[in-house]
């Protein structure tokens, strides 16, 4: 049961007297971020800010943030593990957002176009609201896209599901490759009505993505290598931006020639932003935002789903499908809307294991940071940064906290548990705006998340799966499944 939130942090005239600086230590510079460094790659990230915690007796601690030397400049940062203390992280007029959007490091702006796109921008910035009020416009503008648009592609998903399983191939179907492929054709025919495999860009859209992303993120990532290899080659240096140009250049004239065929690229001129400017920021919020979270997004719902067995499977179903035939057996947003345990599960699943861990920023003034158990000095300039797996998972706020309940946020008293749920860079009671750094497409991908389980319980009663780790996320691969009746599937090209 949640527990009444009080202010979490407050800005002060003068350090109140009762708050305690904050416990923890940098130690010795360069040799001590560089062993924190290798204690979150290798041990495991949990265990590395568990046992800070421990240590200090505090849910505030300082510590050193990966990835350190000769990465970042600065691997300093005062971290907030509790949900009390990690919502100052959403208040810009607390903190600072400007270039912090990976973090304590900053990749090249040669990977997007020589521009610092939205997400690195602080709202303070002129070209933030310019930017964001852009995203947000062909958010509204295509809205009634996305629904066909997510039913068509993932339908043919399904379709190749099956094939895989009854092909004798194999005993399971990858759907994390599947839904690579399938993710990418949506976002492009949902926001700007032209699939990408349909242009010279083809089929290639998943790997040349993966391969701009990976560069940008690398300085977070383990690939198993030998340990000194990783050091030296994703954790120490930037890789260069070379590597992917020619796949940036792919994906931008996919996007340019998209986005100036259905008006995006107009609506940009008229808002004062550069058709090339707003071709960049429509190329990471595609990619990067969209495409980089349903990677980690829908594995992530399939991977709970499996785990939690038939008897949800059944109660799905149930749900689903009456308010499908309530609908006139269409699926429709508004039948979507009202399946509360479908919606409860997609919010579990992000309140569990959200796509974006890390949240940065700077204090812009003296604070008091308060968490369950103490107030905390933070002076104007220190980095604060918020490991969110501990803020979701917060015992203090969720019975349970470490394990998935299905019909967690279900009623009155589990709505009341939504704002503790901040996977878009802020609470799921507050709506993206041009003055905030939520993410614009938050309604979008909650509704993605739920038509992934809407679909999926039409067309099939249970399923099976292997779940594993990678890179992002969860490894789902589906190893049976159990279709439905005609006449409870008969909603399927509805």
């Amino acid at each position: 049961m949640a527990t009444p939130r009080a202010s979490n942090a407050s800005a002060t005239d003068g350090l109140d007297l009762l708050a305690k600086e904050v416990p923890g230590s940098y130690g010795i510079p360069f040799i001590s971020p560089i062993r924190d460094r290798l204690g979150f790659y290798y041990d495991g990230q949990d265990k590395f800010f568990q046992s800070r915690v421990d240590k200090y007796n505090s849910t505030v601690v300082r510590l050193n943030a990966p990835p350190g030397p000769f990465m970042a400049s600065n691997p300093r940062v005062i971290a907030l593990l509790d949900a009390k203390s990690f919502p100052v992280l959403f208040d810009v007029d607390k903190v600072a957002k400007r270039d912090l959007f990976t973090g304590t490091y900053m990749p090249s702006t040669a990977l997007t176009g020589g521009f610092r796109v939205c997400a690195y921008l602080d709202p303070s910035e002129p070209k933030h609201a310019l930017i964001k009020q852009l995203l947000l416009t062909l958010l509204a503008t295509r809205k009634d896209a996305v629904l066909p648009a997510f039913r068509s592609e993932f339908g043919s998903l399904f379709d190749s599901i099956e094939e895989e399983l009854d092909s004798g191939a194999g005993k399971s179907s990858d759907f994390n490759k599947l839904n690579d492929g399938t993710a990418f054709e949506f976002l492009g025919e949902a926001f700007f009505g032209v699939r990408p495999s349909a242009t010279t860009l083809g089929s290639t859209g998943p790997s040349r993505s993966t391969r701009w992303l990976f560069l940008q993120l690398c300085p977070l990532m383990t690939l198993g290598l030998p340990k000194i290899l990783e050091e030296l080659l994703l954790h120490t240096f930037p890789l260069p931006p070379l590597i992917a140009r020619w796949d940036y250049k792919a994906l931008y004239k996919y996007i340019n020639e998209a986005a100036a065929s259905s008006g995006v690229l107009d609506t940009a001129e008229k808002l004062g932003i550069s058709r090339e400017e707003a071709c960049h920021n429509l190329l990471f919020a595609t990619v990067f935002n969209s495409y980089g979270g349903m990677k980690v997004l829908l594995p992530g719902i399939m991977g709970c789903l499996a785990k939690a067995g038939e008897d949800l499977h059944k109660r799905l179903a149930k749900e689903i499908r009456a308010e499908v035939a309530a609908a006139g057996g269409k699926v429709t947003v508004a039948a979507v809307e009202r399946m509360e345990l479908t919606r409860s599960v997609v919010y579990e699943a992000l309140r569990l294991d959200p796509p974006v861990k890390y949240q940065y920023g700077h204090a812009k003034r003296d604070l008091i940071i308060e968490s369950h158990d103490g107030a905390y000095q933070v002076r104007s300039g220190e980095m604060l940064f918020g490991y969110q797996p501990f803020a979701t998972r917060d015992p203090k706020v969720f019975d349970q906290a470490d394990q998935f309940v299905p019909d967690r946020f279900v009623g009155e008293e589990g709505q009341k548990l939504l704002e503790y749920v901040v996977w878009s860079n802020g609470p799921e009671t507050v709506s993206p705006t041009v003055a905030n750094k939520q993410c614009p497409a938050k309604d979008l991908v909650v509704l993605v998340g739920r038509l992934l389980v809407v679909d999926f319980f039409i067309r099939y009663d249970s399923f099976t799966a292997e779940v594993g780790t990678q890179l992002l996320g969860a490894q789902v691969n589906i190893t049976s499944l159990a279709k439905a009746s005609t006449g409870a599937s008969s909603s399927n090209n509805n």
